[in-house]
């Protein structure tokens, strides 16, 4: 598989937004499951959220719930996570990954094939 390639991160103050985005310059992401993960330093990686292939399926940690949306432009090749509300515990490196299904753990489903990610940190 080609590797996946992470943007969007930045420093953002409490109650900011930011949009993260996940692509591949090889192949396309339309017909994969996407998953976004995020590990704080000291902490294990967690599963944010992720999308079926269709986009009918989504789902998001209970942290993240109501403050986060999925969705993918296909024209693009490309799987946006939009992050409203952040808070001081969102910080974190955000990673996409290739999944075997949107539910369950998602870290049990990744494909383990992890690219740099982007670095969220949101302070005052």
């Amino acid at each position: 598989q080609s590797p996946l390639v992470e943007s969007g991160g930045g420093l953002v103050q409490p109650g900011g937004s930011l949009r993260l985005s996940c692509t591949t310059s090889g192949g396309t992401l339309n017909y994969r499951i996407i998953g976004w993960f995020r590990q704080a330093p000291g902490k294990e990686r967690e599963g944010v959220s992720c999308i079926s292939s269709g986009s009918a399926v989504t789902h998001f940690a209970d942290s993240v719930k109501g403050r986060f949306t999925i969705a993918r432009d296909y024209t693009k090749n490309t799987v946006f996570l939009q992050m409203n509300n952040l808070e001081p515990e969102d910080t974190a490196t955000y990673y996409c990954a290739r999944l075997s299904r949107c539910g369950g753990d998602l870290l049990q489903n990744t494909d383990g094939m992890w690219g740099r990610g982007t670095q969220v940190t949101v302070s005052l």
